[in-house]
């Protein structure tokens, strides 16, 4: 009985270890973000990842790190399992439109916004930003044919 409880005290501390821990390795990666030190957050960000794989605030942060980087491929990556993670996610679902119109993905836009329009709370503006610029798009393919 007293190895069972001194196991569950020692589960139970490394557990609050580890949640500080975690915490802290999200707080400091926002401060490095929001002081333009990508690469010192970046790995934070990926640390956090470790403890908490299912923190889709950090995905989305090193998706936005990527495009500062301009690495596509890595910025997608994140940016899908930050929606994985997180549907609702308007931020991470509006960048990843953005990608799709300069690559003129027309049908996956069109599929993005509809859900995009369910979902969105604080960047609603940006739906009619959105199907201006895929018009724009449709009317210079269309004046090409």
């Amino acid at each position: 009985m007293n190895l069972l409880f001194k196991f569950l005290v020692f589960y139970f501390a490394m557990s609050l270890v580890n949640a500080i821990a975690t915490e802290n390795f999200s707080a400091k990666a926002k401060n490095l973000f929001e002081q333009k030190k990508y690469d010192e957050s970046k790995f934070l960000f990926q640390r956090n990842i470790v403890f908490n794989p299912k923190d889709a605030e950090s995905y989305l942060y090193l998706a936005k790190i990527y495009n500062f980087e301009e690495n596509e491929r890595e910025e997608i990556k994140y940016l899908k399992t930050a929606l994985l993670l997180q549907p609702d996610n308007e931020e991470a679902m509006y960048m990843l439109i953005d990608i799709e119109l300069k690559k003129s993905n027309f049908s996956e836009v069109k599929k993005l916004t509809k859900n995009f329009k369910i979902i969105c709370s604080n960047l609603c503006d940006k739906t009619s930003r959105i199907n201006e610029r895929l018009k724009n798009i449709e009317v210079k393919v269309e004046s090409k044919q």
